[in-house]
């Protein structure tokens, strides 16, 4: 029988839901997420309506998502009430680290004004007082640029941030736009990597900005700049298996979908020696349990499932050298 905690893991893309709650962090009141739960995640009724909750699952792996039982009946969204629930679960199941992000997002069309602005301080505490077992990852503003360039600098210098990821398809900006390449930059100076959506977004926001050829441009520009195209890049999976094959500096995370329902080109290409050294294991919040059981039950090579859960995003990240 497989033993989670058997396989050392990396979740390389959460968001703070998973360490607590920060003070007026309600997403789901914006549009794009309403009709998100509605269509994608089939959790509200017509005209946003909540449907009658179920009852929440116990989940088998001590305090994860117990505190949130209620939250999690409604929403996809799994998490804990503080860092030290958060590393109790890590240890049942094997996770060595998980990088949680101070999400920045952006209501493109509805409300014009921030979906997401999480505070940078509370992910920094976090990262203290688990040793760096919860790693930091700023996020980018392409309408804000000197501010938001301020603030990453100060997240790795001050609270030991180690990434940035950012949702450029909330913006309306793709990643190859002039406004996300003074992020690259800084990036490189910093010596840092960083991720972005790629693929639709599963809130209604404009899906051209997400195909991942348009990180082409920046591969080619920033050579030695390590890049995750996250959240596999669906509809568009070849283009984003092209971009992880063809160039050195990019990977790609898996996250936002439950493993079992990953796309079956992608699972080839992952399993494949084209692949199995590019692909970054992450839960986007979608519960730590279950997207690694369901990652350990894919039919693919033992090899392939520890180097896509542990081996990839250490060198991604560089904690080799940490």
């Amino acid at each position: 029988m497989v033993e989670l905690k058997d396989y050392p893991t990396i979740d390389i893309m959460n968001h703070f839901n998973e360490i607590g709650t920060t003070e007026d962090a309600n997403p789901f009141k914006y549009k794009e997420m309403q009709i998100m739960l509605q269509t994608t995640f089939k959790v509200l009724g017509k005209g946003g309506a909540t449907p009658k909750e179920k009852p929440a699952k116990e989940p088998s792996a001590n305090k994860e998502g117990q505190a949130k039982k209620k939250s999690a009946s409604k929403m996809p969204l799994q998490g804990h009430d503080s860092v030290a629930d958060c590393m109790e679960t890590m240890d049942d199941l094997g996770y060595a680290n998980i990088s949680v992000c101070a999400t920045k997002m952006w209501s493109y069309y509805w409300h014009r004004e921030f979906i997401l602005n999480t505070p940078v301080d509370p992910v920094g505490d976090a990262v203290k007082e688990s040793g760096g077992r919860v790693m930091g990852a700023a996020s980018y503003d392409p309408f804000r640029i000197m501010d938001s360039l301020a603030e990453i600098e100060y997240c790795v210098k001050e609270l030991g941030f180690n990434y940035v990821w950012f949702h450029p398809l909330s913006y309306g900006v793709p990643p190859n736009d002039r406004r996300c390449y003074p992020l690259y930059a800084k990036c490189m100076e910093l010596d840092i990597a960083v991720g972005f959506q790629v693929g639709q977004s599963a809130e209604v926001l404009p899906s051209d900005g997400g195909r991942p050829m348009l990180a082409d441009d920046v591969a080619i520009e920033f050579p030695d700049l390590r890049i995750n195209l996250s959240h596999t890049g669906w509809p568009w999976v070849d283009e984003w298996c092209s971009m992880l094959w063809r160039h050195p500096n990019v990977y790609g995370d898996i996250s936002a979908y439950y493993p079992h329902s990953l796309d079956d080109r992608l699972i080839k290409f992952m399993d494949s020696s084209r692949g199995r050294d590019k692909v970054l294991f992450g839960t986007n919040g979608l519960g730590l349990k279950r997207c690694k059981e369901e990652f350990l039950a894919l039919d693919i090579r033992e090899e392939t499932k520890r180097m896509v859960l542990y081996d990839n995003a250490r060198r991604f990240l560089k904690l080799e050298d940490g």
